[in-house]
């Protein structure tokens, strides 16, 4: 077992909005924070469920009949091959649980695209 990570502080490592951070690994999965403020393009993972664990804020994801609001503590799983739009009015700090490689725009592409496998 490694040290505990203290996922506060490693927002604190990062300033940039939509660009996940990997912070540990289970199996085949990744453990991602990531900063959310605005609206994130409209997309689907074909070969995965995408989880979102609000840590600080609110966010909302915006399902094509209906939108689900998130708040501090609170969870969803969005199953795979789903269009979904994540957004936040005010940033939102966030935990996504995902296997690795999956890439977050996953095939809608464009200027939001991080890099994957970013570590902090």
């Amino acid at each position: 077992m490694n040290d505990p990570i203290n996922l506060l502080s490693k927002f604190d490592l990062f300033s940039d909005h939509w660009s996940p951070k990997v912070v540990a690994e289970m199996n085949d999965y990744q453990f991602k924070l990531v900063k959310l403020k605005g609206s994130f393009v409209r997309h689907n993972h074909t070969e995965t469920d995408e989880v979102f664990i609000v840590i600080e804020g609110s966010m909302g994801i915006e399902l094509s009949d209906k939108t689900v609001e998130l708040n501090e503590g609170e969870m969803a799983v969005v199953p795979r091959g789903r269009l979904h739009r994540p957004f936040a009015t005010e940033e939102c700090k966030v935990l996504l649980v995902e296997p690795r490689g999956v890439v977050n725009t996953g095939s809608a592409g464009g200027e939001q695209t991080a890099v994957n496998d970013v570590w902090i």
